[in-house]
């Protein structure tokens, strides 16, 4: 019996931190996408404990989403901490179509990335969130 041959598939990953003056990181990302444009970006965001400070959380994820791998792909799976709200508003203002689900000690955000990621939609009325279960 033969083996049918499968594609490659080239994978690429970035490393995104937020650290604060005195060079200790506060917040990290992966961020993971498959070779070519319109495709899923899977990324997981993570504050460091007690270095956090208020809006490191939300300059993380700005910064994941002015990656341009992330820019010119459509949708997005992002896991963040449970209970961490600063992230999860974050990504539902960057994003279209935000839906949340619990996954553990994790929240799974999946949405799609509108075409001008790099700006935020300050101007949009605010969504509520689809949780499903």
């Amino acid at each position: 019996m033969t083996r049918p041959k499968t594609s490659h598939v080239e994978v690429e990953t970035s490393h995104v931190e937020v650290r604060h003056e005195d060079d200790r990181t506060a917040a990290v990302a992966e961020v993971t996408t498959s070779a070519g444009p319109e495709g899923t970006v899977r990324t997981s965001l993570y504050a460091k404990g007690e270095r956090v400070r208020r809006g490191d959380r939300t300059t993380l994820v700005d910064a994941v989403m002015e990656l341009p791998e992330v820019q010119s792909s459509d949708r997005m799976e992002a896991t963040v901490a449970c209970g961490d709200f600063e992230s999860v508003e974050r990504l539902r203002e960057r994003t279209d179509d935000p839906e949340l689900r619990a996954a553990g000690s994790t929240t799974l955000l999946d949405a799609n990335i509108p075409p001008q990621a790099g700006q935020p939609r300050d101007d949009q009325p605010p969504a509520s969130f689809r949780y499903r279960g």
